[in-house]
């Protein structure tokens, strides 16, 4: 693990605010200003992800482009979540294309599949990394993501080879290591993330119901404030996991998960982020594809240097992901 330099100035140093501040409403002017293009550019696309899954896409690809960046947001975020913005935009405005792809029952996507998300869905994402290679006819793809998206795209990166998926490079931004700890995290952190989570993924499943009366009603769910038994009542009532434990394994990326990965790969992540335990760094498998960058500050997905302009990790992200 190589510990690299990120200073932002002193205001900017506490971790919690650099998790919070990068999703404030005041920052969405800046973000969108500076992705103005990318969104002109941006066409819906949906993909079709085998086994009758579908889910929701924005391409927006320029002439002449430098091969194409399929971004990954994380938990109850979406392609227009503010950091998935603020890089899209810094890597269009450098002649990458860009593919931000929602998740299932992310963004306004709720009505295109019946069954409800949950996090080791990763045959539909594998499914929809291959269609959009399809889409590209050959140029080069890599594939980025944060938080949950982070340990998607590493899980995908996994599974390329034999998907007859062909990734140039990988790069995860605070991915969830063992979510195991990351939901002890929110339960029993600061009231912030916990609450922000439960109202936002309360909205999601209100939206789902609407979506498919016939088949939801979730009013347990929707009156649990509680993230541990939110999730597990979810996981018993609507997967075919037999409990809580099984389910958060089964997306886990610490021990042997990573072992058998070939696409070069990079994790990129802060040794303060308060949601993600910096001691799981050591519990994941030796690769020589993997490396993992660090910095001291930074918090969960944030690396903000102010409230204005791109991230450092928007900067990392470019570099790595069009190196020679």
């Amino acid at each position: 693990m190589d510990i690299v330099p990120f200073e932002p100035p002193a205001w900017l140093r506490n971790p919690h605010l650099q998790s919070i501040l990068p999703s404030i409403p005041p920052r969405r002017a800046h973000v969108l200003r500076r992705a103005g293009d990318l969104l002109r550019a941006s066409r819906d696309v949906l993909v079709d992800c085998g086994d009758g899954v579908r889910l929701l896409g924005h391409h927006a690809a320029q002439a002449n482009g430098r091969g194409t960046v399929l971004l990954l947001h994380g938990w109850e975020g979406s392609a227009e979540s503010l950091y998935v913005l603020s890089a899209a935009a810094y890597l269009y405005g450098r002649g990458v294309d860009v593919f931000r792809l929602n998740l299932r029952d992310h963004g306004p996507t709720h009505h295109l599949n019946p069954e409800l998300f949950h996090s080791c869905r990763i045959a539909e994402v594998v499914g929809a990394v291959r269609a959009v290679q399809q889409l590209l006819s050959g140029q080069p793809l890599s594939l980025a993501g944060y938080s949950l998206g982070g340990n998607f795209a590493l899980r995908v990166a996994v599974r390329a080879p034999a998907a007859g998926i062909r990734l140039r490079r990988v790069v995860a931004v605070c991915p969830v290591l063992d979510p195991a700890h990351t939901l002890e995290r929110l339960e029993h952190g600061p009231w912030i993330y916990r609450n922000y989570f439960v109202l936002k993924w309360r909205r999601s499943l209100l939206q789902k119901r609407r979506a498919w009366p016939d088949l939801y009603d979730l009013d347990e769910l929707l009156t649990d404030r509680n993230l541990t038994s939110m999730t597990e009542r979810m996981v018993l009532r609507y997967s075919s996991f037999p409990d809580l434990q099984s389910y958060l394994a089964g997306y886990a990326i610490v021990g042997p998960a990573l072992a058998d990965l070939v696409v070069p790969s990079r994790i990129i992540t802060a040794l303060d982020d308060p949601l993600i335990p910096a001691s799981d760094l050591g519990r994941l498998a030796t690769s020589a594809a993997l490396s993992i960058v660090a910095t001291r500050r930074g918090g969960h997905c944030g690396f903000l240097e102010g409230l204005t302009g791109e991230t450092w990790a928007d900067r990392q992200l470019h570099a790595v992901l069009t190196a020679p």
